[in-house]
């Protein structure tokens, strides 16, 4: 009897909308990081607990030997999120990559990159002595959204979804606007490159300007959420302000601080 052969592929592969976040650190401090990552943690567990993240080692001064690296990987696993591999850099970084069996994540290229295109080692941050461990401060890191920065802005209509957004939903609108005219529920999520604009209640998390934009904004009838962020600057909310609660409010950038106000 001649056995059938099933050959259907095996799988596919493809390259898809991930949401991975960058832990850049400011200081080789494996102790302080993770205090500042577990404090991150507990502030949104919803948000980072047990997060994918890029270990992004470009503001250092230099670039730490792989045992260093190692500890740093291993504080970032101790505070509860989950290392994938380092942010893209120089070949030192790329060779540092390799000898570690990690990936490197070419999402964050723009970062090393100027205008012309060719590769350049990004400009070191200001060197901040290493602190003795009974002194130790905490480690200055910076979370940011893994996705490439636009250099244009939503180019088609808004996309609209009619309804409610489950619990465990996301809708992503890419390089547009998103305009939503039910209810974000708790644990649903909202995305869009360009502008949000709710007109129901938000209750779980609206994310504007997924690729960068900081000219984007949020707009919501009825403000309840977990979350909101705008080019990767985010507000978490245990308990809603007693006058922004319930309210109609838009959310946008000034400078570097997110800010929300009532309509």
């Amino acid at each position: 009897m001649n056995a059938q052969m099933d050959t259907s592929d095996a799988c596919d592969l493809r390259f898809g909308q991930v949401g991975i976040a960058c832990v850049r650190v400011r200081r080789v401090d494996a102790a302080a990081l993770c205090d500042e990552l577990e404090r991150r943690v507990h502030a949104a567990p919803q948000l980072f607990s047990r997060a994918a993240v890029v270990l992004d080692l470009s503001h250092l001064l230099n670039l730490p030997d792989d045992g260093t690296v190692d500890a740093l990987l291993e504080a970032v696993r101790s505070a509860g999120m989950l290392p994938v591999g380092l942010a893209y850099g120089t070949s030192e970084t790329e060779a540092l990559a390799r000898r570690m069996g990690l990936p490197l994540i070419a999402k964050f290229r723009a970062a090393y990159e100027p205008a012309n295109g060719s590769i350049a080692a990004p400009e070191p941050a200001e060197a901040a002595p290493r602190a003795t461990p009974a002194k130790a401060e905490p480690v200055k890191t910076e979370i940011t959204s893994a996705e490439p920065v636009s250099s244009a802005g939503p180019s088609l209509g808004a996309q609209h979804h009619d309804g409610t957004v489950r619990s465990g939903q996301q809708i992503y609108a890419r390089d547009r606007d998103l305009v939503v005219t039910g209810t974000i529920a708790n644990a649903a999520e909202v995305i869009a490159d360009g502008s949000i604009h709710i007109y129901g209640g938000l209750r779980g998390r609206a994310m504007a300007g997924a690729q960068g934009d900081e000219k984007a904004r949020i707009f919501v009838s009825d403000f309840r959420a977990e979350l909101v962020a705008i080019a990767g600057h985010y507000r978490v909310f245990e308990q809603i302000p007693k006058d922004l609660e319930g309210q109609a409010v838009q959310c946008w950038l000034d400078g570097e601080k997110l800010l929300i106000a009532k309509l």
